[in-house]
């Protein structure tokens, strides 16, 4: 029998994930091409053979995914698999409709033929939305354990933008273990914080081979997701946030919707500063689609370094680059920290920016007057720093995940803009974690 020529949609993650666990070394299937999206310059590449196994000598090539439909009759696609996160179902069916009517099937991977089983206990962070507050969840959670005399290592989500095959395994327990990778700032940002609490986390390519590598050092696991993506692994428990801003996207986001079917625990994150109406909202959501979770209500208070840089001031308010790009939120933390503390004025920095961060305003434009912390390389960075500088504005307040001045230089004063999760009511993340027999 002939094997069946596949196409992986994806964005340089979970595309690479669904090759190795159910195509690589799989004679049933010829993998002829990824297409990508979502993420600057990760088109024009090649999963490399050293990665792709056996049956790919000369790897695998990694094309624009405009040029889709194409690619379907050129390369004599058979089937085409759709393979990221964090979009509208609307967005999911218009893509199916293309491959559809270029006369070939399209396919979504389930839950479980992806996962891999862990021979440690797993605890999985995931979220309907980029930006819910999965990161600060996962922190609580490792604190938590650790507090309790257990070796917590956590696993994120895949961000190889780099050398694919240095990227295959990597351990991240320093901040120069950041700089040896040459971590884009997006990754910093999920990695830094764990670094910080003294933490290890791992990330890469190939998630077989990471999870190997992380039981031996480890009692727990922790898979801090990406995106709205469903883990890797196979898992004890999950946990997944929910975001009352953007109440109703747990209901019409893909995965995200699957990932709150998912759910052990449900919790409606940033209860704080939303709208009550928005918060009975998604409880109720909650309850129509996994009404055996159990929910637990949490907020993310913020902390200032220098509320004075603030107050009365015209600020630039730079947000975490993904939260507001595919992510769709119209403020962070960063803006909330100007209402708070009473900027004057927020800078519109739409008129200082250059190449890549114009680019970047250009296809997302609901961005508006934040400045997303845009770092996919070395010149994007230096796009990032430029407009900063030349941006007329009092200050700048830091609303990511890191310090951007490690990064950049910034020529006016600025502050950084923190925030843990912090729950609310009697269900604790603590008790569920003692109830499962986790501590």
């Amino acid at each position: 029998m002939s094997c069946k020529n596949v196409l992986i949609m994806g964005a340089a993650g979970r595309d690479f994930h669904n090759f190795n666990v159910i195509f690589r070394d799989n004679p049933e299937y010829n993998v002829v091409a990824f297409t990508a999206t979502q993420i600057p310059n990760i088109q024009g590449r090649i999963y490399p053979a050293q990665l792709a196994g056996k049956l790919y000598p000369k790897g695998i090539k990694i094309y624009d995914e405009k040029d889709l439909t194409v690619l379907i009759k050129k390369l004599k696609v058979d089937e085409v698999v759709f393979a990221y996160s964090d979009v509208k179902f609307e967005y999911v069916m218009t893509k199916a409709s293309i491959v559809n009517a270029a006369g070939v099937s399209f396919r979504l991977l389930g839950a479980d033929e992806t996962m891999i089983r862990s021979r440690k206990p797993l605890i999985s962070v995931i979220a309907v939305r980029t930006g819910s507050g999965k990161s600060q969840t996962s922190r609580r959670i490792v604190q938590l354990l650790k507090d309790a005399g257990k070796k917590v290592v956590s696993i994120r989500h895949p961000m190889p933008y780099g050398d694919l095959v240095k990227q295959k395994v990597q351990r991240f327990a320093s901040i120069a273990d950041l700089k040896k990778n040459k971590c884009t700032i997006e990754e910093m940002e999920e990695y830094e914080p764990h670094i910080a609490m003294g933490s290890v986390i791992y990330s890469g390519v190939d998630y077989g081979a990471i999870l190997a590598e992380a039981e031996k050092e480890a009692d727990v696991i922790i898979w801090d997701g990406g995106n709205n993506d469903l883990p890797f692994y196979k898992s004890d428990l999950v946990f997944t946030v929910v975001d009352p801003h953007r109440a109703g996207h747990e209901m019409n986001y893909y995965p995200g919707n699957t990932a709150l079917r998912i759910a052990d625990v449900a919790i409606i994150n940033k209860v704080g500063s939303a709208e009550p109406k928005n918060v009975y909202l998604v409880r109720n959501n909650i309850r129509s689609v996994n009404p055996n979770a159990q929910i637990i209500e949490a907020a993310s208070p913020i902390f200032v370094d220098d509320p004075e840089l603030i107050r009365g001031k015209r600020v630039l308010v730079v947000e975490d680059g993904p939260t507001l790009t595919h992510g769709e939120m119209e403020y962070g933390a960063g803006m909330i920290a100007a209402w708070t503390y009473g900027a004057s004025e927020i800078i519109d920095p739409r008129k200082y920016t250059v190449k890549s961060i114009t680019e970047t305003y250009k296809k997302y434009p609901k961005i508006g007057i934040l400045l997303p912390a845009m770092g996919y390389g070395d010149d994007q960075i230096k796009d990032l720093e430029k407009t900063i500088n030349q941006t007329d504005c009092d200050s700048v307040i830091i609303g990511t995940p890191i310090d951007l001045r490690r990064i950049i230089k910034i020529n006016k004063p600025s502050t950084r803009v923190r925030y843990e999760l912090q729950e609310l009511g009697g269900l604790t993340i603590e008790a569920i974690l003692k109830e499962k027999g986790l501590i």
